[in-house]
C-alpha cells in the first residue's frame, strides 16, 4: 500500500520533501535561516500553524545547543508527525449489521467515496447494502446507483426530496432482514441553510440509532484535500452536530496540501481512516501514518 500513498502525495512531496531538500541538502549543517525557510514549507503544505510552530521551536533549541544537518530534520520531522498522527485506526467492523454514515459537503467526493468504501469491504468478503440518503440532490442518487453496480452491491433509493432519514431507516431493515454485513449510507452535502443541512444530519443519526440498536457504528466526515484550512473548518463544523469518529481524505493525490491530514488529528482529534488515492473505485487506501509519513518527507526513496 505505501506505493499507492507516495503516488498519491507526489504533490506534496514536492512541496514539502523536494522543497526541503532544496533549501537543506540532507549531509549539509542548517542555520537558523534555514530553520526559517523550512516554516514558510510546512505552513504552504497545510500542516497546521500550531504543530509548525512546535517543530521550528524544537529545531531552533536543539541548533543552540548543537549543530544539525537536513538528515537531522527529517528525522525530527518523521518523529513529531508521527506523535500527532498516531497509530492506524482504520474501521474495525464488530457488529451486524455493521452501520457507517457517511457525511460531507457537496463537492468534496463524498458519494464516490461510499461506493469506493464499499467495493472495500465487498472484497474482503461482506455483504453490502447503500442506502441513498441524498435526496436533496437528484444527480447523488443516480450518481450512487451506477457506482453501486459497479461494486456489484445492493442500493436503497428513493424519489427525489424523499425524507433522508426514511432512506436510512428502509436501508436499515434490510440490512437486518436480508442478513447484511454492512450498511452504508450517503448523506445530504447542502440544503438551503447550514443550519438545515447539521439538523437534517442530526435527524439521520438519530433515526439510524432507533432502526439498529447501537448505530451508526462509525460516522465518517468525507474531507477534500485540496480544501486544506476549508476542509479543517468543514470538519469542525460537522464535528459540532454529529460525533464523527473518522475522517476520509479525498483527492488526496489531486493536491499538494497533503499536510492537512496533519492539521486535522491535531485540532479534532479525529482519525483519519482511509485516503483516496485516485479515481478509480479501488483507488482508497486504509491511513496508515507511518507510510503517510514517509511518503510526505520522501524517506523511503533515500
Amino acid at each position: 500500500m505505501i506505493k499507492s500513498i507516495f503516488k498519491s502525495l507526489v504533490k506534496t512531496r514536492q512541496k514539502v520533501a523536494r522543497s526541503i531538500r532544496s533549501i537543506i541538502p540532507l549531509s549539509r549543517k542548517i542555520s537558523r535561516d534555514d530553520i526559517e525557510k523550512l516554516e514558510e514549507v510546512l505552513i504552504s503544505a497545510d500542516v497546521g500553524v500550531e504543530t509548525t510552530m512546535e517543530i521550528i521551536k524544537d529545531l531552533k533549541s536543539k541548533l543552540s545547543k548543537s549543530e544539525l544537518t537536513g538528515s537531522d530534520v527529517l528525522v525530527l520531522l518523521e518523529s513529531h508527525l508521527m506523535g500527532i498522527l498516531g497509530e492506524e485506526s482504520g474501521i474495525e467492523v464488530n457488529d451486524k449489521p455493521f452501520v457507517i454514515l457517511i457525511a460531507g459537503v457537496n463537492g468534496s467526493g463524498k458519494t464516490t467515496t461510499v461506493a469506493k468504501l464499499a467495493h472495500y469491504f465487498k472484497s474482503r468478503g461482506k455483504k453490502i447494502v447503500l442506502a441513498a440518503g441524498d435526496t436533496f440532490r437528484a444527480a447523488a442518487q443516480d450518481q450512487l446507483e451506477i457506482w453501486a453496480k459497479r461494486a456489484g452491491v445492493d442500493i436503497v433509493n428513493s424519489h427525489s426530496g424523499a425524507d433522508p432519514a426514511s432512506v436510512i431507516y428502509d436501508a436499515s431493515q434490510k440490512a437486518m432482514v436480508k442478513n447484511f454485513d454492512i450498511m452504508i449510507a450517503d448523506t445530504a452535502g447542502r440544503l438551503h441553510t447550514k443550519k438545515n443541512l447539521m439538523e437534517e444530519l442530526r435527524k439521520v443519526h438519530r433515526v439510524a440509532g432507533k432502526a439498529i440498536e447501537g448505530s451508526p457504528h462509525e460516522v465518517i466526515l468525507v474531507v477534500d484535500a485540496t480544501t486544506g484550512q476549508n476542509g479543517l473548518a468543514q470538519a469542525e463544523i460537522f464535528g459540532q452536530a454529529i460525533p464523527l469518529t473518522g475522517i476520509i481524505l479525498a483527492k488526496l493525490d489531486s493536491t499538494a496540501k497533503g499536510g492537512i491530514a496533519v492539521a486535522i488529528r491535531r485540532k479534532l482529534g479525529i482519525p483519519i481512516k482511509f485516503i483516496g488515492v485516485g479515481e478509480k473505485i479501488d483507488d482508497l487506501a486504509p491511513f496508515v501514518p507511518k507510510d503517510y509519513v514517509k511518503a510526505m518527507l520522501e524517506i523511503d526513496s533515500e
